[in-house]
């Protein structure tokens, strides 16, 4: 039995202390379905895929519009330099339906890349919050709404838009991608991630958008969310409201499905979504050697000492000054029994 405590208490303290140190969850952690950007970094050793199928249908505007896209996107993330630096790669290839609509309507089919940025980015602060569950002696205060969960994580994103793409979404040249994310864990069942980003820089094409994502979790399996993306363009607004599910299949996979209302300017549709996330788990934790009361052990005057007391060559000497303590004891025990 005490084994068995020992052991619970040595994997607590470890996946405390990993936690604290790095970005690494014991389990994947995907930010599909949804649109939005977790500020944390997979981890080091780690390598991420992200993908989705997905379906979009919306009406026919006037003159020019893009009625209907039926595409897979995916996205690779990885970290091998920091813990809370993470290089990624996002790439969508589609077949999109382009229609004209004047006094008659045409329409032609058109395939190929309607995004390639390889990005990063970097976790600048990250809030930690009060264990609770230690408090024993208010309930009310046990139970209270800790505030300092309304000051989010925040990370800081750069990336740079390649010009790889389909004629209907080429910009002209490459352009950067700059963003801020954000993360509130409002508990241990909900959390909201919100994301700010000022994209295509440079171009005739640039644009502002939001992402706000609100996720649940109803179980270690099952989570939901619920999702609201505003993108401010030149010539026209476009804003989704998206819901959807996931399930954590095994540690290192996940399958979600989703569903969203999509307002594009003057046109409105649906689009629909099913993805799997799947890692390579690499990582390795660097752990640091404990005492007896599992606390981490400090370079300090006194453990030094003890170091040198233990090398090789004390050791050795030790051996002589054993024999010459007894050789002493046992000269002291004849005196004694002589007198």
């Amino acid at each position: 039995m005490k084994n068995r405590k020992l052991k619970l208490s040595l994997l607590l303290l470890l996946l405390g202390f990993s936690s604290i140190y790095s970005q690494y969850t014991d389990v994947i952690n995907s930010n599909k379905p949804g649109f939005s950007e977790s500020p944390y970094s997979v981890g080091t050793g780690i390598y991420q895929f992200e993908s989705n199928l997905f379906l979009r249908n919306t009406s026919i505007e006037p003159t020019f519009s893009v009625p209907q896209s039926f595409g897979f996107d995916i996205l690779f993330r990885t970290s091998f330099l920091l813990e809370k630096l993470e290089l990624n790669v996002q790439a969508s290839y589609q077949r999109d339906k382009v229609a004209f609509k004047n006094i008659f309507i045409s329409d032609y089919l058109s395939t190929g890349f309607s995004k390639f940025t390889i990005g990063a980015k970097y976790l600048v602060f990250q809030k930690e919050y009060e264990d609770k569950s230690k408090e024993v002696r208010s309930w009310k205060r046990r139970n209270a709404f800790d505030k300092k969960r309304l000051i989010p994580s925040i990370a800081v994103y750069a990336g740079l838009n390649t010009d790889l793409l389909n004629d209907i979404y080429k910009t002209g040249s490459m352009s950067p991608k700059i963003g801020i994310l954000l993360q509130n864990d409002l508990s241990a069942d909900f959390n909201i991630i919100t994301n700010f980003y000022y994209d295509k820089i440079g171009t005739e094409f640039s644009e502002f958008s939001y992402v706000i994502t609100g996720t649940i979790s109803f179980s270690g399996q099952w989570s939901a969310f619920f999702e609201n993306q505003t993108v401010f363009q030149k010539n026209q607004n476009n804003t989704n409201l998206g819901t959807g599910l996931a399930y954590l299949a095994t540690r290192n996979l996940q399958i979600n499905t989703s569903a969203r209302l999509l307002f594009e300017g003057k046109s409105q549709g649906l689009y629909a979504g099913l993805g799997i996330s799947y890692r390579i788990n690499r990582h390795q934790d660097s752990i640091k050697k404990q005492d007896d009361s599992l606390n981490n052990t400090k370079d300090t005057p006194i453990s030094r000492y003890n170091k040198k007391q233990s090398s090789f060559f004390n050791r050795l000497f030790s051996i002589f000054t054993k024999r010459t303590k007894k050789k002493t004891t046992r000269k002291r025990v004849k005196r004694k029994r002589n007198n």
